[in-house]
């Protein structure tokens, strides 16, 4: 399963209110492995009030809230039922799952507020050989046999013992031969 960002409707003016509470149901409900992050999207607006300059912080979508998650049944429950909460956006109907938003859609409004996505660039191919250089691991060649650019983890088929045993390892691990 992986993690996406849904847009979420919510009461006129009760968008922080739902991100605490969220925020809260997470922490009792135990859904930390499911539900990542919350966030209002808000924007510096510079308002000319009495000849003076103000900077306010304004909401970009005024009754929505974006949620970083697995979806997933319980995930879906939790988001669904919290307090404010009147629907995710993209639901064909009644008990369907929501439509993600697009990775360049994100990667849009979190630039427009200021929350870059830091991104990893995947350098690694399957089949490549690489030697581990960190971990109990050290010194062993190995083969990539799965990429995880998400997790930032390897799975590397590594000889042990006279096997090929496959090991996860973090880009950082390793290097290229």
């Amino acid at each position: 399963m992986e993690k996406n960002w849904y847009v979420v409707h919510t009461y006129s003016g009760y968008e922080n209110k739902v991100k605490t509470n969220l925020e809260k149901r997470l922490d009792s409900m135990g859904m930390q492995d499911k539900i990542f992050r919350v966030m209002v999207p808000m924007e510096e607006e510079i308002e000319h009030k009495d000849g003076k300059k103000k900077t306010v912080m304004r909401k970009v979508f005024p009754g929505y809230v974006l949620v970083e998650m697995i979806m997933t049944d319980d995930s879906w429950y939790v988001v669904r039922n919290t307090p404010g909460v009147t629907g995710f956006v993209g639901s064909a109907g009644a008990g369907s799952k929501p439509t993600p938003l697009l990775p360049d859609e994100v990667q849009t409004i979190l630039q427009q507020m200021g929350v870059e996505e830091v991104r990893t660039v995947v350098d690694f191919a399957l089949g490549e050989s690489v030697k581990v250089i960190e971990g109990p691991f050290e010194n062993f060649v190995g083969e990539i046999e799965g990429v995880d650019g998400d997790r930032e983890k390897l799975k590397v088929l590594v000889n042990m013992f006279g096997r090929e045993t496959p090991v996860e390892l973090d880009f950082g691990q390793v290097e290229k031969l």
